[in-house]
């Protein structure tokens, strides 16, 4: 069989390359908040539901503990995050906002306009192609689940 698909004629690429590209044009907005790309996912997910477990979180972004846990301290160094053992099972570690992991958030809430303005501004598109990227993801996650 001859294999002629081109790199860009790769969905996995499009992918990939577009994930790339929303690094890129988030990081001079993340910059002054002194944050990176993950890091500002692991804070939008607190700021969606603090005191969450580390296992819950790294599910929550598709992240193994070898990838978190390191980030999840790097946070805690910068004073952005507290970690404490969970009272209710002393094997598992809750994460919590601190005062100025909380303090980003309004300014997280400035960048909005940016990001819209730099994805194109029409909204209902990107809804409707963040909910197929999701659907997507559902069902390649039903495929690696049973393989």
């Amino acid at each position: 069989m001859d294999f002629k698909m081109s790199l860009d004629d790769h969905l996995c690429f499009a992918i990939y390359s577009a994930h790339h590209a929303i690094v890129r044009m988030y990081r001079p907005l993340l910059d002054p908040m002194g944050v990176t790309y993950p890091q500002y996912l692991v804070l939008l997910a607190l700021w969606e539901q603090d005191g969450r477990r580390v296992r819950e979180l790294g599910a929550d972004l598709f992240l193994d503990s070898n990838t978190l846990t390191p980030l999840l301290k790097r946070m805690q160094a910068v004073g952005l995050v507290a970690r404490r053992r969970n009272p209710e099972d002393e094997r598992s570690v809750l994460i919590f906002l601190t005062e100025k992991g909380k303090a980003l958030k309004a300014q997280a809430e400035g960048m909005s306009p940016c990001v819209a303005e730099a994805m194109g501004d029409d909204m209902q598109e990107l809804a409707e192609l963040r909910d197929r990227l999701h659907r997507l993801r559902a069902r390649l996650d039903g495929v690696t689940q049973k393989g």
